[in-house]
């Protein structure tokens, strides 16, 4: 997490030959605050040539700048701003990285150029794509307008009614619309489907904007698409957004198969758990050890604990290497204690795959577990890793313990919509890939566990004594 902590430094301004010795500190992610050194001064804005200071050792020299007096009462007689290149201090100061705003447009013309390397029909579809869905976003838009100044609840009605009648015929519009996508990109290689995705983001971007769900995943504010309020998002399955149009739009991606196959698989943990509580193999005093890996919100716990007597059944550690996503998974746990009066014994790993694989013996250092389970995390790790981590966790399973490790399926029908709209990249396996994961350990016993969409598979093992 970035530390935002005031960062002075010493420094000097270069003006023709003159070197202006000064006192300069973070003041924002574009400009620093200053105070002029031995005696020096400038009472009216200046220009300079560069801004020259040492940082870790190193000579950083950045400009040219342009000094702008502004009345402080700290001591400092201004801000230091910059004309020509403009400089990202946050990742200057706090991430040892020097970008300039403007970085981005060095590869503009590979970008401008890339669309001459779509193919000819793909871009007829895109283009008809694209005067579509205007047609149909400036229907509704004006829809909109023609309501709004209606009560909210007249409003919230009448969008109701928009929603389930003109709203769902745009749904199915879009339905036949994915289906002429996938019949034009089905021959395509991975680097045609990654080109093309590009450039059909690139030119519908304003309408996935438009959708909170199709916002998240491209954008990615946590630096991945299946973060933590993506989940929420996912189990909620509600019409969110300020339009009705933006409302359709996010809601059409929440009912596709792999949306489902996210709740369906929340539901199908929970009965695996509720399975082993009521199994009986453990004595009234002793916890059943549960660790879950990538737990991200842990909105699954809801539907575990139901009661306080299940509070008092278990021991989760929740892993997961956002820290946002175990805070959030607090918040889950202290509503669960607050609804049934009883404390549930949770701990919080803040630590990723990476940790995961280099920590020597792992049971010294978190223990052994009657369950494991990762819902969402090998969707994400590539085969090697995915083994690698898969025999980690199998090590700190109990003998008589099981395992259930979730990963999308090759045939997931949501797969190039995810793709080429969401920008969600997953690596999907066959059954025999998913079992291949496992084939070092030993005592295992394997099988594979569809939810009822079919798009996700669990791979789910008993550590047997033998």
């Amino acid at each position: 997490m970035m530390n935002l902590e005031p960062t002075k430094f010493k420094a000097h301004l270069l003006q023709g030959k003159e070197k202006i010795s000064i006192e300069a500190k973070y003041a924002s992610k574009f400009s620093l605050l200053i105070r002029f050194l031995n005696g020096n001064n400038a009472d009216q804005e200046s220009v300079y040539r560069k801004l020259v200071f040492q940082k870790n050792g190193k000579k950083v020299e950045i400009g040219p700048c342009q000094y702008i007096p502004e009345p402080l009462n700290n001591g400092y007689k201004g801000r230091i701003i910059f004309n020509k290149d403009v400089y990202d201090l946050n990742s200057l100061f706090f991430e040892d990285k020097l970008e300039k705003l403007q970085a981005e447009f060095f590869n503009l013309p590979l970008i401008l150029a890339h669309k001459d390397k779509i193919k000819r029909q793909f871009k007829e579809y895109t283009a008809n794509l694209t005067y579509d869905l205007n047609v149909y976003k400036n229907l509704f838009d004006s829809l909109d307008l023609k309501y709004a100044d209606e009560p909210e609840e007249i409003r919230q009605h009448v969008q109701r009614a928009i929603i389930e009648t003109e709203g769902r015929k745009f749904m199915k519009f879009l339905d036949e619309k994915l289906e002429q996508f996938e019949n034009i990109i089905i021959n395509f290689s991975k680097k045609d489907h990654e080109r093309h995705g590009y450039y059909l983001r690139k030119q519908l971007w304003s309408f996935l904007m438009c959708s909170p769900f199709m916002t998240r995943t491209n954008l990615k504010p946590r630096g991945y698409s299946g973060d933590s309020v993506m989940m929420k998002i996912i189990y909620d399955n509600k019409y969110e957004g300020s339009t009705t149009f933006g409302k359709l739009m996010h809601k059409h991606p929440n009912e596709h198969p792999a949306a489902q196959a996210v709740r369906n698989r929340r539901n199908l943990v929970a009965k695996m758990l509720a399975a082993l509580k009521s199994g009986g193999s453990k004595s009234n005093n002793q916890k059943i050890k549960v660790l879950s890996v990538a737990c991200g919100p842990a909105f699954e716990l809801q539907d575990v604990l139901t009661s306080a007597k299940d509070c008092s059944r278990f021991h989760f550690t929740l892993l997961d290497q956002d820290k946002n996503a175990l805070s959030e998974a607090k918040s889950q746990i202290a509503q669960i204690e607050k609804k049934f009066g009883k404390k549930v014994e949770a701990e919080f790993l803040n630590a990723s795959v990476r940790t995961l694989l280099k920590t020597p013996e792992l049971d010294k250092m978190w223990g052994n577990f009657d369950y494991i389970f990762s819902m969402g995390l090998f969707d994400y790790l590539t085969p090697p890793v995915a083994k690698a981590v898969i025999g980690k966790l199998y090590q700190i399973l109990k003998v008589g313990g099981e395992m259930a490790i979730g990963n999308f399926h090759i045939s997931n029908a949501s797969r190039y919509y995810m793709e080429y709209w969401l920008d969600w990249v997953l690596y999907y396996r066959t059954e025999h890939d998913f079992m291949d994961l496992l084939k070092n350990a030993t005592s295992a016993e394997a099988k594979i566990i569809f939810e009822d969409t079919g798009s996700q598979m669990f791979l789910h093992v008993n550590k047997s004594g033998n």
